[in-house]
């Protein structure tokens, strides 16, 4: 039985409907005081728009005693010479890290998945010759579900060559289960998500306490094959029961948060001494992801309205250190 409200259920889909919405997208860039306003409530969930926003946020939560993971945002690059770029700037976020982080995010469309699949392939590749140098690894975000097929192949081929890449599975698509037993030949880093994008009818879960139980059985099987898990949520059921159950006594299990998301459960875990991971977004293609973020947890409307209507923000990194005071 799924027992979201009837309301928050239609406005995460929404939400979701309009962030695919290129025309909604080009309205509010270019409407000036409407793009302020969002950007003041992006604050919240996104470092900021540039390069060193991002690695200031991932260094000062890595002094706080958190991984994080570190993520240039965009996704469905059309343009060739515009996936190059976003390629170079990975590398460039790779290179720069210094100890403010050691994983780097991204979505495969971001660099070449909806141009050409080589082209994909051949950024990744390049990628992850560029984090072998400096010991860090890559993690590869998951899109919707008309893509899965594309990103595991490719995916699947890298892999097979350079360890350091790992790969998102999102728990309320149908197929999700049989994915991760054909990654079991060869153990990596698997990041399970509950999943934040509408699907067709019929092929994923609804949230619900299905979906939760689906997730831990993910988490569950994933562990059993010798991945390494990063178990990204803010569920307090699931989180509490993936500790009950010692998952993150082994050593090859952390829970993953997003950047202002709830920190002050993430410094209870990590007061606690559970490992916990930071993940921060920063760029300027923040209005998808604000809008995901939302319909991923619809009382954050409320918190939205709020930043926007109010004045400076302060620095959502203070959250995480205050709390553990």
């Amino acid at each position: 039985m799924n027992h979201e409200p009837d309301w928050e259920r239609r406005l995460a889909d929404a939400l979701k409907s309009v962030a695919r919405r290129s025309d909604v997208k080009s309205f509010v860039e270019q409407t000036p005081w409407l793009y302020q306003l969002l950007r003041r409530a992006a604050r919240q969930y996104v470092a900021g728009e540039e390069r060193r926003d991002g690695l200031d946020a991932a260094g000062k939560l890595a002094d706080m005693g958190y991984r994080t993971s570190l993520e240039y945002i965009g996704e469905n690059t059309m343009d060739r010479a515009v996936c190059q770029a976003a390629a170079e700037e990975l590398k460039t976020i790779i290179r720069e890290l210094n100890g403010a982080g050691d994983r780097v995010c991204f979505d495969l469309s971001h660099i070449g998945l909806s141009v050409d699949t080589d082209l994909a392939y051949r950024l990744l590749t390049e990628l992850a010759e560029e984090a072998m140098r400096v010991e860090a690894e890559l993690l590869i975000s998951m899109e919707e579900s008309a893509k899965t097929d594309r990103i595991l192949d490719v995916y699947r081929q890298a892999a097979s060559r350079y360890p350091n890449i790992g790969i998102t599975l999102q728990a309320h698509l149908h197929r999700t289960r049989q994915d991760l037993a054909d990654l079991s030949h060869s153990p990596r880093r698997i990041r399970i998500v509950k999943g934040a994008f509408r699907e067709p009818e019929g092929q994923a879960l609804p949230r619900s306490a299905a979906l939760n139980d689906r997730y831990l059985e993910l988490v569950h099987d994933a562990i059993r094959q010798g991945h390494h898990v990063s178990i990204a949520t803010h569920d307090e059921q699931i989180i509490n029961e993936a500790i009950r159950r010692g998952w993150l006594d082994a050593g090859n299990a952390e829970f993953d948060m997003l950047y202002g998301f709830r920190p002050g459960l993430a410094a209870k875990l990590r007061a606690a001494g559970f490992p916990v991971r930071i993940y921060i977004t920063y760029g300027q293609e923040w209005f998808l992801y604000l809008c995901h973020r939302i319909a991923e947890y619809p009382p954050h409307l409320y918190r939205a309205v709020a930043d926007m209507a109010g004045g400076e923000a302060a620095d959502p990194c203070l959250a995480y250190e205050l709390q553990t005071q």
